[in-house]
């Protein structure tokens, strides 16, 4: 009788592991496009590890951008599932988005929804450039693809109202839990145009009007954006829905943009929990954990899920007990000389505006923007741009990784819901690929087994699977993003089966 309950307990936790890792990747995040690289005043050569600005966005590309115009007004986004429509339409208030989601039927869809802030984000792409003069298009590239979806500049220098080129931003369904520029209600969205995200007044300040911006209805995939955390109980936190996986801490110090990436670096030669693959993590990536049902004014937190993330409370430009910003290794090419590096801000988006008396949050908890990668922030005691955007030059840091064990096991049975009749290790497709590829096996029994990929000298990279499953055809993501170009070997192993394939890396 207890061996029978111990065999039971033993099936249970199996198969209750085996669907947690059924539900990962639900939550893809697509690329930066940023395949540049940067340093404080210009675009450079590839630095080599070991050299400064070793590590930003370009050395990992991760998901490919990759949409379908469907011919009929709408584009999907194979990365993501979600489908979008082409066209966003004339400006609008955001109480009258929502309402016109329920009523849009484009390509007869009916189930068209206000794109939540993440999904919205999804959609930037960070080979855009931010001008030099708001008045003229000349020097600007949108940061969207602009092949599949629909986009207009503001109307700059031609317009009798003072609108800016950048004056063309998208609502999202997130409206900011707290409050900015003395206490106006706010709306995230994205700037196409300048690559941000801000929270936009609703109203238009002294006059109560509706403001307006633009809007782009998306339907699909219902788990993007979802986050499914889970404490590793050794400092670390992965992320089930994106196979990222986290530090618990943050770096605890400040630090400008290259010393940032060189103590990503640091971490790795220390071998930070176990661990010698952290990245700085790419402005996607890190957006990805923002809680935007939180704030420092409403939950006396960071817009973090402070359940599985610890944060560094620091003192703000107000004098306010606050939370940092924390750079991303993403690079904006931000209108002026220099490039900046983009970080979100987990705390108070800081401004100083005369007209709210000073120092303020100007834009929210969970705005994505850019600072000076290096220099003395006492030189901008009023911040800088229109805004009195804060100047702190030494944000902290998250670390990164993609977390191998976690990535996606998702069973998918042959189309006749039949067991394989024998074992299989399929070619993995694409083959070259870059830097990411799928490996497909048929398991015929019940058993322990192990799928594991080596470099040619024999040492272990990755492992894909090391776990007890049932029966039944699965498919393997593999993320090479952080390995060279070169020949790796996959092996299956398990159930007097063992099976060994090429397949190439081609960066």
């Amino acid at each position: 009788m207890k061996k029978q309950l111990n065999q039971i307990i033993f099936v249970s936790i199996m198969l209750i592991s085996l669907v947690s890792l059924m539900k990962a990747q639900t939550y893809k995040i697509v690329g930066t496009g940023q395949t540049k690289y940067y340093n404080n005043t210009g675009e450079i050569t590839s630095p080599a590890k070991g050299e400064a600005y070793y590590g930003q966005a370009a050395f990992y590309p991760g998901n490919i951008p990759s949409y379908t115009d469907n011919g009929d007004g709408t584009i999907t986004d194979n990365v993501t599932s979600l489908m979008w429509v082409k066209d966003r339409g004339s400006l609008i208030s955001w109480s009258n988005a929502i309402e016109g989601a329920s009523t849009n039927r484009t390509a007869g869809y009916s189930d068209w929804r206000m794109p939540t802030i993440k999904e919205l984000y999804s959609l930037i792409q960070f080979s855009g450039v931010n001008g030099p003069d708001n008045t003229v298009v000349t020097g600007f590239v949108p940061f969207i693809n602009t092949t599949y979806f629909g986009f207009a500049y503001g109307a700059g220098g031609s317009s009798s109202t003072g609108e800016r080129i950048i004056d063309c931003q998208d609502w999202s369904a997130n409206k900011y839990v707290s409050t900015v520029m003395g206490n106006q209600p706010a709306i995230f969205g994205v700037n196409f145009a300048d690559g941000r995200i801000k929270g936009y007044n609703e109203l238009i300040p002294n006059t109560g009007a509706k403001n307006t911006k633009y809007v782009r209805y998306v339907r699909g995939n219902p788990n993007y954006g979802k986050n499914n955390f889970k404490d590793n109980g050794d400092n670390s936190v992965t992320d089930l829905a994106t196979t990222l996986m986290w530090s618990k801490d943050d770096s605890k110090i400040g630090l400008d943009w290259p010393g940032a990436l060189a103590w990503v670096q640091a971490q790795n030669a220390a071998n930070y929990l176990g661990h010698n693959d952290w990245r700085l993590p790419d402005s996607k990536e890190l957006e990805s954990i923002v809680d935007y049902t939180r704030s420092p004014s409403t939950t006396n937190s960071p817009a973090i899920d402070v359940t599985f993330f610890n944060t560094t409370s620091i003192t703000n430009e107000a004098g306010q007990t606050d939370y940092p910003y924390v750079w991303t290794s993403s690079v904006l090419i931000d209108g002026g000389p220099n490039p900046s590096g983009i970080y979100i801000s987990f705390g108070r988006a800081m401004g100083y505006m005369s007209v709210f008396g000073g120092w303020v949050d100007v834009h929210g908890a969970g705005t994505q923007k850019s600072d000076l990668m290096v220099g003395n922030p006492a030189n901008y005691p009023s911040g800088r741009g229109p805004q009195g955007d804060a100047i702190r030059i030494y944000n902290y840091v998250r670390l990164v990784r993609t977390d191998n064990t976690a990535t996606s096991i998702k069973e998918n049975q042959t189309s006749d819901n039949s067991v394989p009749d024998a074992f299989s290790l399929y070619q993995n497709y694409p083959n070259p690929f870059n830097p990411t590829t799928q490996i497909v096996v048929n398991i015929p029994k019940s058993g322990d087994y192990t799928l594991t990929v080596f470099n040619v000298l024999g040492q272990k990279v990755a492992t894909l699977l090391n776990n007890r499953i049932s029966n039944g055809t699965y498919t393997f993501n593999f993320d090479a993003s952080i390995l060279p170009s070169g020949i790796y070997l996959y092996n299956l192993r398990g159930n007097n089966f063992n099976q060994t394939k090429k397949m190439t890396l081609m960066k």
